[in-house]
This record gives structure tokens, sequence and C-alpha cells, in this order.
């Protein structure tokens, strides 16, 4: 292992040196003018170097009964001058992202500086902009909201605890109510997840901006209820990040939500009903929206569930588990008879979780409860939470 830190630690030297010294210049990623992209690696001495990204054809694994989609890989090839190089065929529009494996290990593109955390990986980044919804990802120039990293007491939880808030262009100088909508994510991900990953604050930006969306507060919660904030920036120090935390699908996070509810009505102008508030999670964060908004079905007139982890917690009537998950059916029986204006599912064709989905639909099919469904391509990725929120968003407080 020492050897390969040397040895990495060689290569970025030597990116270093041949871009900022006399030789010719090396990029990576480098876009060309047909969306085809060159990837690069100045590392004379390894033996083989590969990339993995979402732009290759995925890979399926099987792992505890379940079947999930993995980056594929791809081989690079190396010069003379010990450069290795890897050219994409044309890629669609999107915000991809990648590693190296260099010998075996994963590192992040030494000449990218961009780069973001997914719970305990890091992954460098890739923006392809040029069709309507990838450009939605972009900052661009339009008015822009704020987004605030705010803490907040919890007394269910017994916790000081971190919301990451995004509050429109044009909240602090008007004096209107605006209303909210409440977005969750994913098992192992935290309070920037969805602004960071999700490119939230972008696509919330430029939706408004182009009349697609009501300007509205958006705030983006922490959903595992052991811990105050994401890693590294909590009083428990630089915690490693894991997804194997407690208390993340157990009742205790729906139960204190309203705690987050009074936080941001007391805190925040905004408009204090049903009509005017939204939820909506990826993942686990689709499984705390259902079981919130079901045990409180005067809360959200808005309702969405991406890629949703319905029933991974349940048997039968929900015996063994907390109240909250019991009699679920019934229910959502009792919020549809509240007449919600919108419950939206959407979920990706290979996603591991679609079977679970599809019992859910068909049970409100039965009822004859209306929602809305978008089936798309892919599994349990980004790409398409992404894309779910571009969906989601223009539907709410209309």
């Amino acid at each position: 292992m020492m050897a390969v830190l040397c040895l990495m630690g060689t290569a970025v030297q030597a990116q270093q040196n041949l871009n900022w010294g006399q030789g010719t210049q090396v990029a990576s990623p480098d876009v060309h003018a047909d969306n085809t992209v060159t990837f690069n690696l100045i590392a004379p001495e390894a033996q083989k170097v590969q990339i993995t990204g979402d732009f290759l054809p995925p890979k399926t694994v099987s792992y505890q009964g379940n079947t999930y989609e993995t980056p594929g890989v791809a081989d690079l090839v190396k010069n003379e001058q010990g450069v290795w190089s890897f050219t994409t065929g044309q890629l669609k529009p999107e915000l991809y992202t990648y590693n190296m494996l260099v010998d075996g290990v994963k590192i992040i593109d030494p000449l990218n500086v961009y780069n973001i955390r997914d719970i305990n990986n890091l992954f460098s980044l890739l923006l392809i902009g040029g069709d309507q919804r990838a450009d939605l990802y972009k900052v661009n120039k339009v008015p822009h909201g704020t987004v605030s990293k705010v803490w907040y007491e919890s007394p269910t939880a017994g916790l000081t605890r971190r919301l990451t808030v995004y509050t429109p262009a044009g909240y602090e100088t008007s004096k209107k109510d605006y209303p909210v909508f409440y977005l969750l994510h994913g098992i192992g991900g935290d309070e920037n997840a969805w602004s960071e990953l999700g490119r939230a604050t972008q696509i919330m930006d430029n939706l408004i901006a182009q009349g697609k969306a009501e300007p509205m507060i958006l705030v983006m919660t922490n959903g595992n209820i052991s811990e105050e904030a994401c890693p590294g920036e909590t009083s428990n120090g630089f915690l490693v990040p894991t997804m194997r935390l407690p208390k993340t699908m157990e009742g205790s996070f729906e139960t204190a939500f309203p705690d987050v509810i009074k936080f941001v009505e007391k805190n925040y102008r905004v408009k204090k009903d049903k009509a005017h508030r939204a939820i909506a999670g990826l993942s686990m964060g689709g499984f705390h929206t259902l079981f919130i908004s079901i045990n409180n079905p005067d809360l959200f007139d808005y309702v969405g569930l991406f890629s949703a982890a319905v029933d991974r917690q349940q048997t039968g009537n929900g015996e063994g588990f907390p109240n909250i998950y019991a009699n679920r059916d019934s229910k959502i029986d009792q919020l549809f008879k509240k007449n919600p204006k919108l419950f939206w599912i959407g979920i990706g064709k290979t996603d591991f979780l679609i079977q679970n989905n599809n019992n859910l639909r068909a049970y409100l099919d039965s009822k004859n409860h209306k929602y809305t469904y978008l089936e798309t391509d892919g599994g349990h990725i980004w790409r398409n939470w992404r894309i779910y929120l571009t969906e989601f968003a223009p539907l709410l407080f209309k």
C-alpha cells in the first residue's frame, strides 16, 4: 500500500509539473465539441489505469438478495510520455461522477479540482450542458436564492440539529409569506446531500427564474436522527461517514419531524397551512415521507416518493415496529380522504425497490386513489433523483 501511495504522490507531482512547466498541458476531463470526453492521468510507473463512472454502461451486482447497478469500468491506454488516456463516445448532457483506478486503487482525478462526497466515497464531477434538463443543474445568470446552514432545537431527539434551508431570490427584501417544501435524503446521506449531490439549489433557482416553479422555501433535513449534522461538522469531530447509523428507519425521525416544522414556521415567513406545505424524499427519505404524511394527513397537500424504500422495515401490519408503521394501508386511506392535491411516485426501471413501489401502486389502484407516476431508465441513482426533483417541484403550490 505504501508503494501505491508513493506512486500516487509522484503521479500528482507529475500532473503539476507537466501542466505548469515547459511541457505540453494535459487536461482532464477534456470535453470536446461533439460531447465526447477525454480523461487523462500522468502515471508513468503505473501498470494499469482504469476509469469508472456513470457515463459508462453499468454493471449489475447482487448483494443480500437485491440486484444493484454499479458504474462500468474502462481501461486507459498509456502513451510514450507516460500519460494514460480514455475517450468516451458522445455523451448526453448530464451531471456525471467518476473515479480513476490506478493499479486497483480508487482515486479522484488529480487534474479535476471538482469533486464531491457521497457518504464515505469521493467522486470527481463532470457537467455537460446543452439540453433543457441538464442546464437546470448549472449556475446560470438568473436571480439566486440564499442557502443557509441553520441549527435548531429538537426536543424530541434531545439534540441541537442542523438543516439546510434555501430561500428564493427576493425573500430578504420582500414581506410576503412563502410555501415550504421539505426535501429528505436517503440512507447514509445528510442535510448537504440534496444541495450538493442533488443540485437542488441550482434546480430551484432555474425553475423559479423560468416561471416553471413557484417561489418557495426549500428545507433539507438530516434524516439521521441520532446525529447533529453531517459528518465532520458536529461536536463528535471527524467521524468516518457510514450508512450503518442507529435510528434511521425505526420511527424516531418521523416522530421528531414536527420539531422541524415548528422551527421553520417560527423563524421564516411561511404559509402555515396544508395547501402550502409539500414533502418528498428519496429512498429512506421516501420511506420517511410516506409515514410522516400518512400519520399526519392534515399537514401536506403535496407528497413525493422518489425511489422510496416502502415496506423495507415492515412485516405484516407492522407488528414488532413502532405504531407509526402500523396499519399503513388504512392510514393511506385516511390521507386520501383528505384529498391531497398531489401524490407523486417516481422510480427507475432497474431500481431494486421497483417491486415494492409496484406493490404500493397496486394498493392505490385497488382503492382508486389518484397519483402521478413516472418511471425512468436506470436504477437507484442520483441521476434519477435529480430528474424527479425537476418534475415534482413545478407541480407544487399551483
